[in-house]
């Protein structure tokens, strides 16, 4: 199954497909009904439900209960009409189509849920949890979450011969929820924060991850020995600790286990798939999946429109939330243990709730498109906003900033207090649209392109400051202004100064690294607090620009060191070399190794006590000297062994 998951992820993300469905692949390709690889079992089902306990856990600390409480007019009104809703119009049409009451109950109480685990996913990839409807689409889960306690209890009554009074099952699952609730929010408010605080102060990392690990698995066995949902616990665990300061410690050390128990779940889903149904019967999976997904569009939509929501943000929750969930596998196999579900409606349900599930991830990423077609919202017109207002367009000397997020908008101020005229360009329509109410001088669309340059009067600017960050796209409007302004000077802010070279090669007369800038800020006020005179601060901040920030590269690697392929193309490592007695290097001048050749630079020589900064190149090297080396993992490596062994 890990080979088979391994192999099939890694090809699905080189085609830019959904992880998800690669996990559903392994697992119909490994299971009994596909290559028969690996069999089903229940242990391993229960294992894989951590997964589903992990990511409410996760959940939970993205809702605190002052934030769940402000969602509670989204979670009942919309959430708990959904599921009766739903599950109303699903037993209906079960019954129409031949099957009893108990079964019908079944069928519409398995459609009615959506999935957790590949919403809230696909929502957090895709950075939609902010939005309108994405805080909708979660309010909807959280309430099925808390639907699914229920319905686990009420299905083994429905069996056959089943002996006792469904009422008193159903009553006492309610003061045993209550009591359990009760007791996690006690613990969560007054025991837990206590908890992780002696933990922090230990300062290991490994305790802190068993710590949340434990905490996790102890609120899901809780609620589990009071019959109710797993997952249920490790939410109001993670709700909680929503408030903590360790919440995003919490995340982090919680999201490995989360993304592979996942993922096994997901394996699991995709053995229980019978690619000979599908082949044999294809139109009733595929006409059973459009209509209760079409149907749950539609109920969402609705309830959404009338709690206040948008037409958009309803259509598109309705597509988030159209698909069969997670829990409904484990409610097919409750009802299939208690003789409820024939084996032809088992195999249905879950070959369209395989399918319905396989292709959400596409539906997630196109939902709010959807919804703007179908609420038949107008394009905003972003002509006007390609033009400067009346009076601006004869402009001269003036500064045109690319990018008017948060960088261009702090630039554009302190230009503002000067009294110097500023044109910027911005590629967000709400964001130039709101500028230009308030009156700046905001264009709409690419720096990239010609016609907004000329728009902006870049023939008589004196100055262009590209603020976005990204440094492809600086380099691209460099060229472009180059192309059209030879002499104008540009100012590009990066990030950081990978690629510092390729910019200022490009045109750009000043790069400003965000982040060596913060630390050269940070420098000069520890120097400034030590005593040190201002002068002398500025000439040493003036000196380290002048040679691109030179002491602020090459840093000794520590345990949580970014050592990933792409972090040790893109950054240098201090690394020091004591020369022993026979080493090649000792009794050579530093300036006869050629280091530079080898793309590698000395910060330091140490000699006994003594400390030389860029010690001079005709320096002869002793032995016991200790080389501090300069320059990328692979490089200093090749380097360390010349100097040791010799070419």
């Amino acid at each position: 199954m890990l080979a088979s998951a391994v192999l099939i992820v890694f090809i699905f993300r080189k085609l830019n497909l959904p992880a998800i469905l690669a996990y559903l692949v392994a697992g119909i390709l490994v299971g009994e009904h596909g290559l028969a690889l690996a069999s089903e079992d229940v242990d391993l089902e229960h294992f894989a439900e951590l997964g589903i306990v992990f990511l409410l856990f996760t959940l939970g600390l993205e809702f605190s209960l002052p934030k769940l409480m402000a969602m509670r007019h989204l979670v009942l009104a919309v959430g708990s009409l959904q599921v009766g809703i739903s599950m109303a119009i699903f037993m209906a049409l079960a019954m129409v189509f031949g099957q009893s009451f108990a079964s019908a109950f079944v069928i519409g109480g398995i459609l009615a849920l959506s999935s957790t685990a590949i919403v809230i996913r696909q929502l957090s990839e895709t950075g939609a949890m902010k939005r309108k409807s994405g805080q909708i689409s979660v309010a909807v889960l959280l309430f099925q979450d808390v639907a699914v306690v229920p319905l686990l209890i009420i299905i083994p009554m429905l069996a056959p011969n089943t002996e006792g009074s469904l009422v008193l099952s159903l009553s006492w699952a309610l003061v045993k929820g209550v009591v359990v609730v009760g007791i996690l929010l006690f613990v969560g408010k007054w025991v837990l924060p206590r908890l992780f605080d002696l933990v922090a102060r230990v300062r290991t990392d490994e305790l802190f991850v068993l710590t949340t690990l434990l905490v996790t698995l102890l609120a899901a066995s809780l609620t589990q020995w009071f019959g109710l949902s797993m997952a249920l616990g490790a939410f109001l665990a993670g709700m909680m600790l929503g408030e903590s300061e360790y919440k995003h410690q919490l995340e982090a050390d919680i999201r490995p286990f989360r993304d592979i128990l996942l993922g096994l779940f997901f394996v699991i889903i995709g053995m229980k798939l019978d690619i000979g149904l599908l082949l044999s019967s294809p139109l009733t999976l595929l006409a059973t999946m459009f209509a209760f997904m079409m149907i749950k569009v539609l109920i969402v939509k609705q309830l959404a429109v009338r709690a206040g929501e948008s037409s958009k943000d309803g259509w598109a929750t309705g597509f988030m939330l159209a698909q069969m969930g997670e829990f409904g596998f484990v409610l097919v196999a409750l009802a299939t243990q208690a003789e409820l579900l024939s084996n032809e409606v088992t195999s249905v349900l879950l070959g369209s709730g395989v399918i319905s599930m396989a292709i959400t991830p596409y539906i997630v990423n196109n939902a709010r498109k959807w919804g703007r077609v179908l609420a038949r919202e107008k394009p905003i017109d972003n002509s006007e906003l390609g033009t400067l207002p009346e009076g601006n367009q004869q402009l001269k000397d003036h500064v045109i900033i690319c990018g008017f997020g948060r960088i261009g908008q702090t630039v554009s101020r302190f230009l503002k207090q000067e009294h110097i005229e500023f044109v910027a360009i911005d590629i967000d329509p709400l964001r130039t649209r709101k500028a230009r109410e308030a009156g700046e001088n905001v264009l709409f669309g690419s720096s990239r392109q010609a016609e907004l340059m000329h728009a902006a009067c870049l023939e008589h600017a004196k100055l262009v400051v590209i603020a976005f960050g990204e440094d492809k796209q600086s380099a691209e409007v460099i060229q472009k202004v180059r192309s059209m302004s030879p002499d104008v000077p540009i100012l590009v802010r990066t990030r950081n100064d990978d690629q510092l070279d390729m910019l200022q090669a490009a045109g750009a007369n000043e790069v400003v690294p965000e982040s060596l800038e913060g630390a050269l800020m940070l420098v000069s006020q520890v120097l400034s607090l030590s005593g040190v005179p201002f002068s002398r601060i500025i000439r040493r901040v003036q000196k380290e620009r002048k040679n691109h920030y030179n002491h602020l590269h090459g840093f000794f690697q520590g345990e949580h060191t970014d050592m990933s392929p792409e972090a040790i193309d893109r950054i240098e490592f201090a690394h020091a070399i004591l020369l022993t007695n026979d080493a090649y290097a000792v009794g050579h001048s530093i300036r006869s190794l050629e280091l530079e050749s080898r793309r590698v630079s000395i910060i330091a020589l140490k000699r006994g006590d003594e400390e030389i900064e860029e010690p001079d190149e005709n320096t002869i090297l002793a032995a016991q000297d200790t080389l501090i080396l300069r320059g990328k993992p692979r490089r200093v490596e090749r380097t360390e062994r010349y100097i040791q062994e010799g070419a």
